[in-house]
This record gives C-alpha cells, structure tokens and sequence, in this order.
C-alpha cells in the first residue's frame, strides 16, 4: 500500500468514526426514513446550483444560509422548502406569544375597531418615512382626534388621529393607504437594511427590536382583540406542522386595555380567554394537541417587582394548573438585570413551592449574547444551577465544556432559534451558528422561532430550513431528532408527552411515504 493509499484509507475512517456520533446515526436504520432522507439530500445539491448559485436582483451574494431577510424570497421558492413546510414539526417551546402574529394581519384587527389611534412624533413626509416614532393604541370611545391626518403639514407632533382616518388620509404622494399599510407594518418588523446595515450589531438592533415589539402590543393588548389574536396564532401555529406549543406570555404589564381603552383586564382574564381560545381550538382540530403558558416577565424589575410578579405566577398556577408550565425572565440580557441579582427570590420561590405544592419549573433565557465572561454569558451558571429544565437561547453555552457536559448528562435542552439569533447579529449567516456544535456534543436541541410577527419567520418552517441547507452532513434525519427532542423536553407529563410523540410519529410516517412517492411534498 503506497502512502497515499494508506492516507486515503485512514481519513475514511477517520470520517466514518467522526460522523457515526452525529445525532443522524445514532438510530436503528429505517429503510423509508433512509429514503426519504436521500432524497431531501438530492433536492438540497441541485438547489445549492440551481438555485444559489445563480444570480437574483436585488441578492448581491446568495448562499445557503445566508441572511434570513436577505433571502427570505429566494427561500420561499425553492422546492426544498415546499418538502419542509409539509413536515410535522413537533413542539414549539420558544416563542413569544404577544410577537406572533403576522403585522399585517394584525393592523388589519386594529382597523376594525374605531377606538384605535395612532400618533408620530412629527409629521409624516417622504424624508423622515421611515424614522418617525410612531404609537399605536385604543383610547375611549368618547375621545375627540386631535387631529386628521399623520401627513398634513399642520399635524401637531404626538397628536392622536383615528387609525382609520388615518390611513384613509395618508398622502398619496407617500403611497396613500397601501403606502400607510407598508409604513405601519413595517415598523412593526424588522428589514434587511436595518439589520444588515444600519443596525448591524448586537447592541443596535435591540433598540430596533423594542420599538417594533412595542408598537404591536398595544394592538396585541386589547381584550377584544386578543381573543382573535390568540385564534390566528394556533391557526398559523397548526398549519405549519406544529402540534404542541408553549408559548411565553409576558406579564409584565398588570392589566390589558378593555373594549372601552381602559386597562383593567387582568392577568386573570388574560389566562381565561387562553384557555377558552385554546379548548374551542382543540375540539375542531385533530393535529394540534395543546397550548400552554410559561409565565414571564422582563428582567428589569427590582427584588421587590420581580417577588410581586411571582407571587402572581403562584396565583395563576393555582388558579389555572394545567396552563401555566413554567417561569421565565426576558428581555436584552446584555443591558438588563442578571439572574444572580435575583438570587434570593428566584431561590426563595422554590422552596415556596414546595410548602404550597405545586410545582413551576424555571425554564431561563440565558447566554444569549457573543459575550464571554460577561453578565449575559454567565447567567448560563446561575440558570443550571437554580435547576432551570431547558435553556432560552444558550448561544454562548459552546464556549463551556463542562456546562455542555451537564446539559448533556442531565438532559436540558436548549431552545435554539437561529433565525433570531441571526437577526439579532449574534451570528453573521446560519454556516456560522454553533448549532452544529451542540448537536455534535450531545447537547438536546429544539429549534424555536422566538419572535415571528418581527422577524417574519412564521411557524418553524424557515429555522428548519435554514439549519439544513447551513450543512452537507445534516440531513432530514437530524430535522426528525430535533422535532423528537422537541417533544421528548416539553414540560408535558408522561401520558400527554405519549400521546403527543405518537401523533408526531404517525404524521411523520404519512410525510415520509408521501415524500418518496412523490405526492404532495413534491407538488
């Protein structure tokens, strides 16, 4: 045997040896999974030629992976993605409940109902479009406008005007009212300029993050509204594939805005109106098992704010048992409070729990952040240790050994979102994303969407698409280990995650026959 024979023989097993601890061979080998997978293989090839390697207006550098709002278009086109968004995806465990919901379909709520207004902070014209502050909100049905239009030259900053006269009387010159629905919407989400040019760091697209984030919720935070927010949500959630969710709800504003504009709907009433939404829900559809809540709040109380939320997180529990799964803080964690700050409540709720008897697992956002060593990076620490069942994010939980190892050896898993955290300039394009590096070490991962309605990455599809073509080695056999895990680390008892597994399994064999036949996943 020459040298390079023996090279050549030595770096196949090498690959064989490396490859065989990947989540993919870690299974009984299934003859149609194995089929369908070589197919998915096969799409994924020709695309990377047919599709990325050619030119598109308007895309200077198309790659797979790339920039998720850079080639959201191209995405949405290729065959790939059309195999993808048949398959069943499992559980949703990270998503933000109030940022779910498509800013269009949403605006399109707010203009039903008359008590909404709308004001900038200047008037509106074709030069400052785009950078003008503006707030959405219902007031009283007896409010009198303090103006008529957000584009008359004698618009008095920060007046109210009717969102439907508003609209009606948006400049023609600026599109009128399509050209409003653009503007509006696109305020409520984020754009390729903004997150690849003018706001390209974590630090700056935080702010744009919030200022989106805040003008739905006041939308999102109207009773009569809410109700049908949550309905679309579960439509959209269950048309995509997605069979169990647990969605973050922030509590952190006490009360909700009531028919009259007034807030005065409480937590309470929040949770009622879930549930009502979610069992009606449930009744009329056979592939979509349940929706819970994990209680939140932003970590930027004191002690004494944050120990008044959680004796409402207690009191929700109580009142709603089989809702409320979980408790969590959110927010930037780069500029917001750190989980060692709240040390002694978060431990004192614990033990609260346990004289009460019930029971209300932490399930942290932590690490995500690039940091190393910083106040974000290092609530990874605090968040294992307070017993946190699954980890928010985790980006930075690769730069940790022995965090990994426990993860690993005590089964929390991390809620990946890789199109957040794209977005959110922690990783440049999805070939960067450490995901890989988590799978590869044994690390649970369920891909999560966290903030859809901002990033326009409704339901999982995209993620799921994304961390596929990212790779020449992960293939559909490592989407199916995601959708289990996302099953296997929900916060579902043992008979309801049984049943949620089977229903995953079922469509996963009629999705896996239908794919290798050539029926609708193909189409």
């Amino acid at each position: 045997m020459t040298p390079l024979e023996e090279h050549t023989q030595k770096r196949v097993a090498l690959i064989e040896a490396d490859r065989a601890l990947r989540v993919d061979n870690a299974r009984v080998s299934r003859p149609l999974e194995d089929h369908a997978d070589e197919l998915v293989r096969r799409i994924r090839t020709e695309e990377a030629t047919t599709v990325w390697g050619v030119e598109h207006e308007g895309v200077p550098h198309p790659f797979p992976g790339m920039e998720f709002l850079t080639g959201k278009d191209i995405i949405s086109r290729t065959r790939l993605f059309g195999v993808i968004r048949k398959m069943p995806k499992g559980a949703l465990l990270h998503v933000h409940l109030d940022l779910t919901v498509s800013p269009h379909t949403l605006l399109r709520f707010a203009l039903q109902y008359s008590s909404f207004h709308i004001r900038s902070s200047e008037v509106v014209t074709c030069l400052n479009v785009s950078s003008v502050v503006l707030e959405i909100r219902p007031l009283a049905p007896d409010f009198p406008a303090e103006a008529s239009s957000l584009t008359d030259a004698c618009y008095p900053p920060m007046s109210w005007v009717p969102l439907c006269q508003a609209r009606e009387l948006f400049n023609e010159a600026l599109g009128g009212p399509e050209g409003f629905d653009r503007w509006v919407t696109g305020h409520m989400s984020i754009n390729p300029s903004t997150a690849y040019v003018t706001h390209n760091d974590n630090i700056r697209i935080w702010d744009k993050f919030r200022s989106a984030a805040m003008l739905s919720i006041n939308i999102v935070h109207y009773a009569p509204i809410w109700r049908r927010y949550i309905r679309q949500f579960l439509e959209d959630t269950a048309a995509d594939g997605i069979l169990y969710v647990e969605a973050r709800v922030n509590f952190s504003p006490r009360y909700m805005f009531d028919a009259d504009g007034k807030m005065n709907v409480p937590h309470i009433e929040w949770l009622r109106i879930f549930r009502q939404v979610v069992e009606k829900f449930k009744q009329e559809r056979e592939d979509f098992l349940d929706a819970k809540v994990i209680y939140t709040v932003i970590r930027d109380r004191d002690v004494e704010g944050l120990e008044d939320h959680l004796e409402d997180c207690l009191a929700m529990k109580k009142e709603f048992p089989d809702i409320i799964v979980g408790f969590d803080l959110v927010g930037d964690e780069n500029t917001l409070v750190p989980l060692k700050d709240y040390l002694e409540p978060l431990i004192r709720f614990k033990e609260r729990q346990k004289r009460e008897g019930v029971s209300i697992p932490y399930i942290f956002h932590a690490g995500e952040t690039c940091g190393d060593g910083t106040k974000a990076d290092e609530n990874l620490y605090d968040a294992i240790l307070l017993g946190t069942k699954r980890i928010g994010h985790g980006f930075s939980l690769v730069k940790h050994p022995k965090l990994m190892q426990i993860c690993r050896e005590e089964g929390i898993a991390l809620e990946v979102c890789p199109i957040s955290n794209e977005i959110l300039r922690l990783t440049a394009s999805m070939p960067m994303h450490p995901l890989p590096i988590l799978l590869n070490n044994g690390v649970p991962v369920a891909l999560s969407s966290d903030d859809p309605a901002v990033f326009q990455n409704m339901g999982l599809s995209y993620d799921f698409y994304q961390v596929l073509v990212a790779s020449e080695v992960t293939g559909l056999l490592t989407l199916g280990h995601l959708a289990r895990d996302s099953i296997t680390y929900s916060m579902l008892d043992g008979a309801e995650k049984a049943k949620l597994m089977h229903m995953w399994e079922d469509r996963w064999s009629k999705f896996l026959g239908e794919l290798v036949t050539g029926e609708p996943c193909l189409n």
